[in-house]
Order: C-alpha cells, then structure tokens, then sequence
C-alpha cells in the first residue's frame, strides 16, 4: 500500500485519472501532469480530491527529490527527460498496474495476457468464459478498464483478467500473476524499445516472480516464444495448430483432454482466433470450466470491437473495422481472413518500420488506400509491388474512396498496420471514425 508519500504521476489519461483517484484516498500528496489539456470533468474531479494538476510540456522541471515515486504512463518511453531525472535522482519510476498491486487482498487469483497479436480477444473470451461460469471475475488492463480502477471492488477469492501490454511491463517489478498467457512473439513496438531482443525481455517480465505452482500457458508452434521462455520457473502448457500438444487442432475440432469444440461451431474464425480461442480453453479448464459452458460463450461470441469486426454491408460491399492494427502482423492476420477481393486502408503514425513482410500477402488486395503520416512510404512500397495505390489525407477521405472505387463482392478493410497517434487519440477513436463515415454511406 502506498499511503503518506509525494506522489508525480506523468501523463494522464485514463491509467493516470484512475491510479490519482486511488491514492488521493490514502493521504497522498499527488502532483498529476501532462503535456495536453485532458477531460475538464476528470480533472475537476481530481481537483476536489486534492490532487495537482499542471499541463506542461517540460514536467521534468517540476520533479525534484522530495518525490516518493514517479508513476510513468505506459506510452511514455523510458528515455523521457522526466523518467531519466527521476532515475538519477534514485526516485522509483512504476505505473498503475504496479501501484495497484500493491492495494490488491493477497488471496486473489491474477491472469495476465499478453503477446504481440490476439491479447484482447484471448483476455475477452477468458473473461466471458468465466463469467458464464459464475464465477467472480473482473477485467482489466490495457483492454480499457485501468487495473487501479478495480482495487475497490476486487475482494478475497476474485479472479483478475488482465491484459498486459510491453509498455506496462518496462515498470512492472513486484507484479505477480498466477497464470500467465503469452499468445506469441513478432517484430513489433521497435521504435519504442529500441531492439526486438529489448522488446522480448519486457515480454519476458510477465513470467517474473513465477514457482512450479503458477502456470505460463504458451504458444509451441512460435519459436521465439519457446526460446524466450525455456528457463522459466513456471509449471508450462502449450497450445498447437500443428502438433499434439496440451491443447490442439485435430479434424476439425479443439482438443484439450478430450474433444471441446468443433471449429464449425465457433463464430469467430481464423487460425489466429483458433489459437486464442485455444489459450481461453486451457485457462478456464484451470477453474474446472465444463465443455458445455466453453461451447455455449464460442458458439455466441462474435470477436471484439476494432479486430477484425464486421461493421455493415453497403451495396454487396462488406466493412471491417479492424483500427487495432498496429503493425503488419496484424494486418497479415486480417489480410489471411479473406479470400475476397479488398479494397485495403493502410496509415497512421510512422515508426520507420517496413512494410515488406506483407508483401506475400497482397495477393487478394485491389487497391490500397493510405493516409496519414505514412502515406508515402506506403505508395512507395506499394509501386515496388505492383499494388495500385491512392494516397490521400484523412480516415474519412479514405473510406469515402474506397467505397466509390469498390465494387459489389468487395472487403472495404480497415487495417492501417501502424499506430493511431498522428490523427488519433487511439485506435479505439480510429475505429469510431471508420464506422461513423461508414454510417453515412447509409443516408
């Protein structure tokens, strides 16, 4: 418990607002800043509680020694003037999911998910599972609940669904799960950690403090994520679209001691939604989950919001919003899902990454559409391809060519491949603006 201390908190949003709130209640002297105006309601909320707020694009001035901790927000890179400042200055820098760990009753039990692709659909399917169980269960993390949000709620004997992201797990040190889900390993967030092997090791964290008695469920056919965890302390169950392991794939159905599912049955498809579909079986049979309740949530789940989400059809055209795409592996996951001909919505923030390994997969793409910060070099990359592509300036521009272009048999797919930032707050904000132009196609 963190009580009677100066407390920095760096950047806002909801992790920030949420974590203040917490420790304003335990006699905290608590500083909150960031570089933009954030939500007049939270802000005066926060001010009546007692909490500081300063806007302010040099914060690292407003930091000296007499602070406790630094509490970091998770899209803040390590190398931030304030988090080096604080380090120097020996000052603690942690984030949300840490602080409320250490409020959270001792006798709970924590999932955390996490993986470059499928954390969200894999936290989701776990928690409705559960759910259905009746079994007492919440959810959070960086699927859009703050964990520091629950603290109040959870009680002795909870089950706690996390999704973890790698920018929580760079300041996440006394952190604990009891089962720990890595879906896989791809070359993603570079620009944020610097090298794919740092990325690995923050990926790594989600094992840490683990005994033979905690369970790390892993995906055996992703090499990287058997090398990364072969010295792991944790008692290790796999799952495997190719070979027979704990839990597989075997004539159409989903095996994990005994038949589960046929895979006609479940409404999401995709071997990706397989695989997390598979990580979701083998925790919820840790809580003695029978089959029937596993079948009766995947025979009516229909994915999550912004993955791959069927919108609407529009003149034999089908939309699908899939604005969660950050990198190209995601959009080779959605690309692979049609066999359709796409009309396909690339762009966002540039990180520099390239767009060549979706080379292979353009076979069934007509025309892409880029916007955004990356629009160049992704018209350059397309021309190296072959691929015809239109650039344009904005999400709403795209979707409005796209449709005029496509015709009736047409995917109109959403799926930028690079994160929201240069136009949008986040890609949930990103998928609202899709479906909100698509909405006008229908007028």
């Amino acid at each position: 418990m963190i009580e009677n201390k100066k407390i920095f908190i760096l950047g806002m949003a909801r992790s920030g607002y949420e974590v203040a709130k917490l420790l304003s209640k335990y006699n905290n002297d608590i500083l909150i800043t960031d570089m933009k105006e954030q939500d007049p309601n939270h802000v005066k909320e926060l001010e009546e509680l007692g909490v500081k707020y300063i806007v302010s694009e040099q914060p690292e001035y407003m930091l000296d020694a007499s602070y406790d901790y630094v509490i970091k927000n998770p899209g803040i890179r390590k190398d931030h003037k304030c988090v080096l400042m604080a380090l120097e200055l020996g000052i603690p820098v942690i984030n949300e999911v840490e602080v409320a760990y250490f409020f959270f009753p001792k006798d709970i039990t924590i999932i955390g998910i996490t993986g470059s692709n499928g954390k969200t659909t894999t936290t989701t399917l776990i928690y409705e599972i559960l759910k259905e169980a009746n079994l007492p269960v919440y959810l959070g993390g960086n699927i859009g609940f703050p964990v520091a949000s629950l603290v109040e709620k959870v009680k002795n004997g909870d089950i706690l669904v996390l999704e973890i992201s790698d920018h929580q797990l760079v300041d996440m040190y006394d952190f604990k799960t009891n089962i720990s889900v890595l879906t896989n390993l791809s070359e993603v967030h570079i620009d944020f950690h610097g090298t794919y092997e740092k990325y690995k090791s923050m990926k790594k964290k989600i094992f840490n403090h683990h005994k033979s008695n905690n369970l790390a469920i892993l995906n055996y056919d992703n090499e990287d994520v058997m090398d990364l965890t072969k010295d792991i302390s944790s008692n290790k169950k796999y799952f495997s679209i190719k070979e027979e392991v704990d839990c597989y794939i075997k004539d159409g159905s989903i095996y994990n001691d005994g038949k589960v599912i046929n895979l006609n049955d479940i409404k999401i498809k995709g071997m990706h939604n397989y695989e997390n579909i598979m990580c979701a079986i083998m925790v919820c049979k840790e809580f003695n989950v029978s089959n029937e309740i596993i079948n009766k949530v995947l025979t009516e789940f229909k994915g999550v919001e912004h993955r791959i989400e069927y919108v609407t059809n529009i003149k034999g055209r089908e939309f699908y919003n899939d604005a969660k795409s950050t990198n190209t592996e995601s959009t080779i996951i959605a690309l692979k899902s049609f066999d359709k001909p796409v009309v396909l919505l690339l762009g966002g923030l540039d990180r520099g990454h390239s767009f060549d390994p979706m080379d292979e997969y353009m076979h069934n793409v007509k025309k892409v559409i880029c916007y955004g910060e990356t629009k160049e070099r992704i018209k350059k990359w397309c021309d190296s391809i072959n691929v015809s592509c239109d650039i344009v300036d904005s999400l709403k521009e795209a979707t409005l060519k796209a449709y005029q272009i496509s015709k009736e048999g047409d995917v109109i797919l959403l799926s930028p491949a690079c994160a929201s930032w240069d136009q949008f707050k986040d890609f949930e904000k990103r998928g609202e603006e899709f479906k909100k132009v698509i909405s006008t196609l229908k007028d």
